[in-house]
Formats: C-alpha cells, sequence, structure tokens
C-alpha cells in the first residue's frame, strides 16, 4: 500500500493537478494536503501527482531551514520515520488559502513552511 496519509479523493485531486501541470507551464494550484513528522521537523505542502499515483510535486521542508520546491516519492515518504519512530502524518486542519508559490515564497523568507 503506498501513501496511506493520502485519501483516496486527495489522490484523484492530485493526480488531476498533474494532468493540468503538464498542459499549463504556469500552473500553481492550492496545496492538496499537507503532511509533517509529528517527531521531527519535516513539513510536506503537495499540489501534484504524476498518473502512476507515485512521485508527487510540492513544497518541501526537512527541518534543516532550506524549504524547496521540487519531486518526492510517495513510497519514500511512506517508510520515514521521526525521532520516536512515527511515521508521517497528514495535518487534518490544514486548508489552503493561497498558492504554492505563496507559501514557497514565505517559506524561503522563515527558513521554514509556515502553514
Amino acid at each position: 500500500m503506498i501513501a496511506s496519509f493520502l485519501s483516496d479523493a486527495q489522490r484523484a485531486l492530485l493526480i488531476a493537478n498533474g494532468r493540468i501541470a503538464l498542459i499549463h507551464e504556469d500552473f500553481d494550484p492550492l496545496p492538496v494536503v499537507k503532511l509533517f513528522t509529528p517527531d521531527a521537523g519535516a513539513t510536506w505542502l503537495l499540489t501534484e501527482l504524476d498518473e502512476a499515483g507515485e512521485i508527487a510535486f510540492g513544497l518541501c521542508d526537512l527541518g534543516m531551514g532550506c524549504p524547496e520546491i521540487g519531486y518526492v516519492d510517495l513510497t519514500e515518504l511512506d517508510a520515514v520515520r521521526g525521532l520516536m519512530n512515527r511515521p508521517i502524518e497528514q495535518d487534518l486542519h490544514f486548508h489552503a488559502d493561497k498558492p504554492l508559490s505563496a507559501y514557497a515564497h514565505e517559506a524561503r523568507l522563515q527558513g521554514r513552511i509556515l502553514a
């Protein structure tokens, strides 16, 4: 099972966004989901998935002061564990209010994702 932290509806929206991004180079959607390590400082705001549903795109912050936009393999995320061996969780209270580029700009200024 890949990415147990995503619902079927989120997965479908992420894949739909990925399809749009292939056609429209300037596509800048709202993040669909916020993931985090509850016992470490990592955070991910994901906007897209490839057609296979394996590679995500979004803003990634590993807690080292250098958040960046890029790709991440969901199988690798599923294997991530924090300091107390806890898996990644979804922030169920997160509701995006701006496009990914705005979160990225803010994160670069602050050295971390603020969402």
